[in-house]
């Protein structure tokens, strides 16, 4: 049975879609914009700030459930420009440590919402 995931802690679905949906033992994380819950606004600076925000929000859905990033087998990194790629990985090693890396696809995209410069959305083993 699929069970809805919410949580007031990273940003509200800004569209017809749920933060994340478990069932089956797996939860999925809808595409997280880097855009901080206090503010409602993206993060200062460029594509560094906002993948750590985009990366904190997905975080914080995950722990509504009970489970940590360590728990993401799968994420999809949507990049505005592939040239952001190195400055990205940067980021992105320090939040799933030296070797427990989950599988991944990067795709440049022509926009994403809001005209973000990073969406990342992850699927994770339920608790």
């Amino acid at each position: 049975m699929k069970e809805i995931i919410a949580t007031k802690n990273a940003p509200a679905a800004i569209g017809p879609y749920s933060q994340a949906t478990a069932g089956g033992g797996l939860i999925f994380v809808s595409g997280q914009l880097p855009i901080d819950v206090a503010t409602g606004e993206f993060p200062e600076g460029g594509i560094k700030e906002q993948t750590k925000q985009s990366i904190e929000n997905l975080k914080q859905i995950l722990m509504e459930r009970g489970v940590t990033l360590q728990n993401v087998m799968k994420t999809t990194v949507f990049l505005k420009d592939m040239n952001d790629f190195a400055d990205m990985n940067e980021v992105y090693k320090d939040f799933f440590g030296d070797s427990n890396y989950p599988a991944r696809a990067a795709i440049q995209v022509a926009r994403l919402p809001k005209d973000a410069l990073v969406e990342i959305q992850a699927i994770a083993l339920d608790k």
